[in-house]
């Protein structure tokens, strides 16, 4: 989650699963990777913004299309808080859009609904 005063950083996803929902950036952990530089890495990829990744601040599963006795996803989600750093948002690598959302934006259903309950939960910074 990266988070600016009064702002997050969201993605249109590109891809399934939840293609064309916004969500928080990320992506997959390389091999010899720890989990902060996998999230300043993806954030980068996939948004041109410069992040420092810090705590863990939500996890979930998201299996895809839930209750199929063999779903097409099976991911592990590990949320970390990121402080923005730099650059202007653009949108690249598998994300369709990019942009800043203000809290009042966020209650939208084109928001994904693990991404809601996060920034629910955590507030955005003021």
């Amino acid at each position: 989650m990266v988070a600016r005063p009064g702002e997050v950083l969201l993605v249109k996803r590109g891809k399934p699963p939840r293609e064309g929902l916004w969500a928080v950036p990320g992506g997959r952990v390389n091999p010899g990777e720890s989990l902060a530089q996998a999230a300043e890495r993806e954030v980068r990829e996939e948004t041109g913004v410069t992040v420092r990744a810090g705590e863990v601040v939500h996890v979930f599963e998201l299996i895809e299309p839930a209750g199929m006795p063999e779903p097409d996803y099976h991911y592990v989600i590990i949320d970390l808080r990121c402080d923005y750093l730099g650059g202007e948002a653009q949108a690249a690598d598998d994300a369709r859009e990019v942009r800043w959302f203000r809290a009042e934006e966020l209650n939208n259903d084109a928001v994904d609904s693990e991404t809601r309950e996060l920034l629910a939960r955590l507030c955005i910074p003021e």
